[in-house]
C-alpha cells in the first residue's frame, strides 16, 4: 500500500476507530506496558537527557551535510561492490528493485519489516510481475499479508489491532489446525516462513542506519528474520530513506542504544547487525547488493521549518505516549506513518490536499515532544503546520472563517465581550441538558451543552461543556463584589 491507506474522509476514519473497542483497548495497554518498560530502561542508561542532547547533535549534523554523507555512503558501497540508487519517487524505486528481479531472474522474494517499503507499496509492485512469490519474513508483516495486506497500525507494532482469535481465523487459511495459543501459532509461523527462507533468491530489508564511513546497512531486530533475509538469497536489496545515516560506527552504536531503549523498553533487541555485499573470504552474505536511496518528498523539508522531522529514528515512542493514538489508534490517521510522527511527516511528503486533516489531530499536549529521544519538538511542528493551513494557504474557506472573525471582534472589543457575559447564560439554555448540577463540576447550572452549533459541535460531540453561570454568579461580578467587600 502506498503512504495513504484510506479514501475514507477523516471523520468517518475516526467514527470507524471510535467502534473498534478492541482495540482502543489494545492501544491502551500496550502504552501502559511500554511506559513502564521504556521508563525503566531509559534510566538504567543514566543521564537520559544528555543521551537525548547527543542524539539530536548526530542527527541535526547529518542533516545538515546530508548531500556529503550520502555521496561518502554511496562511494563506499561500491567500493564494497554494492550498486547504489538514487529514487526521487516512488515509482522510480519501486521500477528500479522490478528491473533488478526481471533481469536477476529472481522468483522467490522475502522481505523483512520495513515502513519505507510499504510507503513505496513495493509488495504490490512486485507481484504484479509474473511467476513471483513474496512472503513478508516478520511475524506482524506476515499476518498483516495473510489478511489481505491489512494496514499497519503501529510502526513498531504493526497488528496492535488484532486479537488471537482473529489471528489463528487468519493462519487457518493457509493450513494452521491448532489453537489460539500465541506459543502454538508462532511455532507454526516459523515452520512455514523456515521453508521460503530457504528457497529464496532475492532478499529485501529496510534500514535502520546506514553508515557512512564505509557504506554497511545497520539493522535492529529481535526476531532473526532480517538476518536469514540478508544471508540466504544471492540478492539483496535493501531500500532506506535518505536520511537515515551516520558518521561512523560509533554513532550508530548510540542511535542503536537509543532506538532500542524508546522502542520496545529493551537495552538492546535481540540482533544488531551490519551488512553488506558478502566478501570473497565469506561463506555467506549475497552475490548482488542493491542499495535504494528513496527521497519521496523527504527533500521537501531540507532547509526549511519541517527540517527537523528528518531528525526521526522511526522509534514509534510518539505514539505511545499520544492520548489522540489512544483513542483512534492508527487506522484513524489513514497514513501509514500514523501518530504524532505522522501528523508531522505525512503532509511534508504528500501535501495538505490529502494529509490536512492530521495536524488537527492532536491536543498538542507535548508528551510526545517531551518522549522523542531526538528531541523533535513535534507539537511545535504541527502548529507550524496549522499555521501554513489556516494563514499562507488559506485552505479553510468554510463558514468557520466568518465564525473565527466574528470571535476575534466580540472577544478583543470590551463592551462586545460584556454583553456576551451578560446573556450567555441565558442563550445557552436551549443547547444543554437539565441535570442538577454535581460536585464533579460545581460550575454545572442546569446542565451541559450537548448539541451546541458550529464549530463548536466537534467539542460537545465527545466532550461534556458545562453551561455559563448566571451574570450575577460569575467570577467577573464575584471579583467585583468580593473587592467592594474588602473596601468595606
Amino acid at each position: 500500500m502506498p503512504i495513504k491507506t484510506s479514501d475514507q474522509p477523516f471523520t468517518t476514519r475516526l467514527k470507524e476507530s471510535e467502534a473498534d473497542k478492541f482495540m482502543q483497548r489494545a492501544v491502551a495497554k500496550a502504552q501502559d506496558a511500554q511506559w513502564d518498560k521504556r521508563t525503566a530502561s531509559r534510566e538504567d542508561l543514566g543521564n537520559w537527557p544528555e543521551w537525548r542532547e547527543l542524539g539530536e547533535q548526530i542527527r541535526q549534523h547529518v542533516i545538515r551535510y546530508l548531500p556529503d554523507y550520502l555521496e561518502r555512503f554511496g562511494d563506499n558501497v561500491e567500493a564494497r561492490g554494492g550498486h547504489v540508487f538514487f529514487a526521487s519517487t516512488d515509482e522510480e524505486a519501486s521500477a528500479y528493485i522490478q528491473k533488478i528481479a526481471v533481469d536477476l531472474d529472481a522468483h522467490h522474494i522475502v522481505k523483512s519489516k520495513s515502513v519505507v517499503t510499504t510507503e513505496i507499496d513495493l509488495d504490490q509492485k512486485l507481484l504484479e510481475l509474473p511467476d513471483r512469490t513474496l512472503l513478508e519474513s516478520d511475524l506482524a508483516e506476515f499476518i498483516l499479508q495473510e489478511d489481505d495486506f491489512d494496514e499497519p497500525t503501529h510502526i513498531v507494532f504493526p497488528t496492535l489491532h488484532k486479537n488471537r482469535d482473529q489471528i489463528q481465523t487468519i493462519f487457518e487459511k493457509i493450513g494452521y489446525t491448532g489453537s489460539n495459543d500465541p506459543q502454538e501459532m508462532a511455532r507454526f509461523a516459523r515452520k512455514y516462513l523456515r521453508a521460503s527462507f530457504l528457497e529464496a533468491d532475492m532478499g529485501i530489508t529496510g534500514c535502520n542506519f546506514a553508515v557512512a564511513e564505509n557504506g554497511l546497512i545497520n539493522l535492529v531486530t529481535n526476531e532473526g528474520n532480517a538476518d536469514l533475509v540478508m544471508a540466504i538469497p544471492k540478492t539483496q536489496v535493501v531500500v532506506m530513506g535518505m536520511e537515515r545515516l551516520v558518521p561512523t560506527m560509533q554513532e550508530a552504536a548510540v542511535l542503536d542504544t537509543m532506538l532500542a531503549r524508546s522502542a520496545v523498553g529493551q537495552r538492546m533487541t535481540s540482533y544488531a547487525t551490519f551488512c553488506g555485499p558478502a566478501m570473497p573470504d565469506e561463506i555467506d552474505g549475497p552475490e548482488n547488493f542493491y542499495v535504494v536511496i528513496l527521497d519521496n518528498g523527504r527533500s521537501n523539508a531540507l532547509g526549511g521549518q519541517f527540517e527537523q522531522v528528518l531528525q526521526c529514528i522511526r522509534c514509534g515512542a510518539c505514539l505511545n505516549v499520544c492520548p489522540v493514538y489512544r483513542h483512534i489508534g492508527g487506522h484513524g490517521y489513514g497514513s501509514i506513518y500514523p501518530g504524532p510522527i505522522g501528523a508531522v511527516l505525512s503532509p511534508v511528503l504528500r501535501g495538505y490536499e490529502q494529509f490536512g486533516d492530521l495536524p488537527f489531530a492532536s491536543s498538542l499536549c507535548g508528551a510526545c515532544s517531551e518522549t522523542c529521544p531526538v528531541k523533535i519538538l513535534l507539537h511545535e511542528l504541527l502548529i507550524k503546520h496549522r499555521a501554513v493551513m489556516n494563514d499562507r494557504l488559506k485552505l479553510d474557506h468554510s463558514f468557520n472563517n466568518t465564525v473565527m472573525h466574528g470571535i476575534g471582534m466580540a472577544t478583543g472589543t470590551p463592551p462586545m465581550f460584556r454583553m456576551a457575559l451578560d446573556v450567555d447564560h441565558a442563550m445557552s439554555g436551549a443547547m444543554v441538558k437539565h441535570d442538577a448540577p454535581t460536585v464533579e463540576n460545581f460550575s454545572n447550572h442546569n446542565g451541559y451543552f450537548i448539541h451546541a452549533p458550529g464549530m463548536a459541535k466537534g467539542w460537545t460531540d465527545s466532550r461534556d461543556l458545562p453551561r455559563p453561570p448566571k451574570h450575577k454568579e460569575n467570577f467577573r461580578s464575584w471579583f467585583k463584589h468580593h473587592q467592594e467587600a474588602s473596601h468595606d
